[in-house]
């Protein structure tokens, strides 16, 4: 039975089940969000965790105003899936791993037909194009683990007999420019809409979507050439941003990813299962048309190297529990992304399911975890 948890006379709701442990700072920032002005609604999902002042994982709808800070400075962060034509049995993983370098500099190809297909200027900037960044981002290589629903599986164009290739990157530098720029001149305050300041930021934001998803197009294109490989995108969302609402309003979306979109993916950590789903319908107001977007942390990164050094080496860390590889040559990195650091990604799915939010579509397994190399 899933607990929905109310608070803040019913303007704030937390969707976890009784078994599912939220931290107490994250469940105290979701309240606190829940009084700025003009936010009528604020919804916690199973991945709710504590971010800066603002918890991930979650979904808030002002009315009247919107808040650049609950979107963050990775506006456009999200997660695209691509079914490659490269077969698995043809999949050599000591190959791959010597191959997949040289990701940490911007993109060096011809950008001006690609910036024209996305819609964006010429005078775009394209710093950090083509990058993964660091923090969560990553790039995996997957093999299908279990089909469980064939015609939805086969409606995404997935192959069970393919290399599949899972992108979660954003919008790198051009994100933080534009929240920086709001904060220097309005702090954390909202933007009334309509505005001429409401408006210059959506669309700067609205762009910012648009470059982060052409990053990962990008990154997933390296990856392909790297292994002689060619693709074709499955799916893509976007987890941070703000939208229009369905009933009005701005539904700002901080770690939550949309249950309006269409399928979406679902990862733990690297060293966990990811899971492809569509949204359900029964999937709408009682969750803000929103859904977990992954595990969540359960340790912060100040803490997870305190807590893992003694027990792992860097070379431990190297291979995971499901016998995948992780390439990570920051060796801080390598542990505040550990697999301990997060909750535990069945226990969010059963939420969710349970919940009614989403239908199991394919369970994915980690081959090989692409963080960062050093230059």
């Amino acid at each position: 039975m899933v607990l929905k948890v109310t608070m803040c006379n019913d303007c704030v709701s937390i969707i976890a089940s009784d078994h599912s442990w939220i931290d107490g700072e994250a469940i105290r920032q979701l309240e606190e969000t829940a009084t700025l002005p003009g936010i009528t609604r604020a919804v916690g999902l199973p991945d709710l965790h504590p971010g800066k002042g603002t918890p991930i994982g979650a979904a808030f709808l002002g009315e009247g105003t919107l808040y650049p800070h609950l979107v963050g400075n990775d506006i456009g962060c999200g997660m695209g899936l691509w079914t490659t034509d490269m077969p698995l049995h043809k999949f050599r993983i000591d190959k791959a791993v010597k191959k997949l370098r040289g990701f940490e500099q911007s993109y060096e190809g011809n950008i001006s037909p690609i910036l024209r297909e996305m819609g964006l200027p010429a005078d775009t900037p394209v710093d950090g194009l083509g990058t993964i960044g660091g923090g969560n981002h990553f790039a995996e290589l997957q093999e299908v683990d279990e089909i469980l629903d064939q015609e939805a599986f086969d409606a995404l164009g997935l192959d069970a007999n393919a290399l599949h290739l899972l992108v979660h990157s954003g919008s790198r530098g051009l994100g933080e420019a534009v929240l920086r720029d709001h904060v220097a001149a309005y702090k954390s305050a909202g933007l009334p809409v309509p505005s001429a300041a409401a408006t210059d930021y959506l669309a700067r934001h609205d762009a910012a979507v648009t470059w982060a998803e052409l990053n990962r197009k990008i990154i997933a294109k390296r990856f392909m050439e790297r292994l002689g490989a060619d693709g074709t995108r499955a799916l893509d969302i976007c987890h941070n941003s703000v939208t229009p609402g369905q009933n009005g309003g701005w539904l700002h979306r901080k770690g939550a990813a949309p249950a309006d979109k269409g399928a979406v993916v679902i990862p733990g950590s690297r060293g966990a299962i990811t899971y492809v789903a569509v949204p359900s319908t029964q999937s709408g107001e009682a969750a803000l048309h929103s859904l977990a977007h992954g595990a969540g942390r359960k340790w912060k990164r100040s803490e997870a190297k305190g807590k893992l050094s003694k027990r792992y080496k860097v070379e431990d860390l190297q291979r995971t529990k499901l016998g995948s590889r992780v390439i990570c040559e920051d060796k801080a990195l390598i542990y505040e992304e550990a697999p301990e650091a997060y909750k535990d990604i069945k226990g969010v799915i059963a939420d969710l399911v349970d919940a009614d939010l989403i239908c199991l579509v394919a369970t994915l397994r980690p081959l090989i975890t692409y963080k960062t190399r050093r230059p």
